[in-house]
């Protein structure tokens, strides 16, 4: 179970790829064996040491004195020590996405996050950029999702190559996943990385991956009061694309309210209105990746 966000079972994401195999594979036991075979140099020298004990002594002598050194086991004991453990996953998150950072760095590789919610359009948005700009641009995608490598495939068929990792029940990407993710994609030099998140606002707030900035995909059907409903994924987004504007003659979306609830949140976050079907806004989308690399 993660302990962040209550979501699935530790480690049992499976990693496909689609250009070499089909196989699915699982990623237990943390083995990081960070041999991955095609010189990367993503040596991830983790200065975390893996030992992956948490300090978690658990003596378990069964004598019921209920130690257990403080963790969680609210028994009423006075002088209990509470440990907050949130903060030392995050922790060790936050250290693999630094060496992620560095990996794309040293390769000036342009990574970016997309996150949203279900049903924005955030892989057509991805199908219709690629599409768009692959003729001047190398570019790679790795794909989350729960379950089915449907995505992957769509963004395949585009022209890009795609890692599909399946997050079981999990409801978001982390560093280690997309650590994992590098060995089996070839990330050539100069490319541009989108890495599609599992669709949810909540938990992939709380994960850095790594990536260089982090683009929060919306649509005018879900609602414009989304970013006071999901302050944290606003705060820490870079730039919002506003999806399926040929749909807000029909909907009741205020745009402008939409952008001054987030300002309220991110002054500096940015936004531009778009629609994937029809192409309005998508120059400005491109203009603005244009200017990150």
């Amino acid at each position: 179970m993660c302990e962040t966000c209550g979501c699935g079972e530790s480690g049992e994401f499976k990693i496909h790829d689609l250009q070499h195999d089909h196989d699915h594979v699982p990623h237990n036991n943390h083995d990081h064996d960070h041999d991955h075979g095609h010189n990367h140099d993503h040596h991830h020298d983790h200065e975390t040491n893996h030992d992956h004990h948490h300090s978690h002594d658990h003596h378990h002598d069964h004598g019921h004195s209920h130690e257990h050194d403080g963790l969680g086991h609210t028994h009423d004991h006075p002088n209990q020590k509470v440990i907050n453990l949130n903060m030392d996953i995050l922790s060790e998150n936050n250290k693999l996405a630094q060496l992620n950072r560095r990996f794309f760095e040293g390769r000036k590789v342009l990574c970016l996050n997309l996150v949203s919610s279900p049903g924005s359009g955030k892989t057509t948005i991805l199908e219709k950029t690629i599409k768009a700009l692959i003729k001047k641009n190398k570019i790679a995608v790795i794909e989350g999702d729960q379950q089915t490598l449907l995505d992957a495939e769509r963004i395949e068929k585009s022209g890009a190559p795609a890692i599909q990792i399946n997050t079981g029940s999990g409801c978001h990407l982390d560093a280690r996943m997309v650590e994992l993710a590098l060995q089996k994609l070839e990330v050539e030099y100069g490319s541009m990385l989108f890495i599609e998140n599992v669709g949810n606002l909540v938990c992939p707030a709380l994960f850095d991956l790594g990536e260089f900035k982090r683009v929060v995909v919306i649509s005018v059907t879900e609602g414009d009061d989304k970013p006071l409903k999901y302050p944290y994924m606003f705060q820490s987004s870079h730039l919002c694309l506003i999806n399926k504007s040929d749909l807000l003659p029909y909907v009741d979306f205020d745009t402008d309210r939409a952008i001054k609830y987030a300002h309220s949140l991110n002054p500096n976050l940015e936004f531009i209105l778009v629609s994937a079907k029809t192409g309005e806004g998508m120059e400005k989308w491109y203009d603005w990746l244009g200017k990150q690399k």
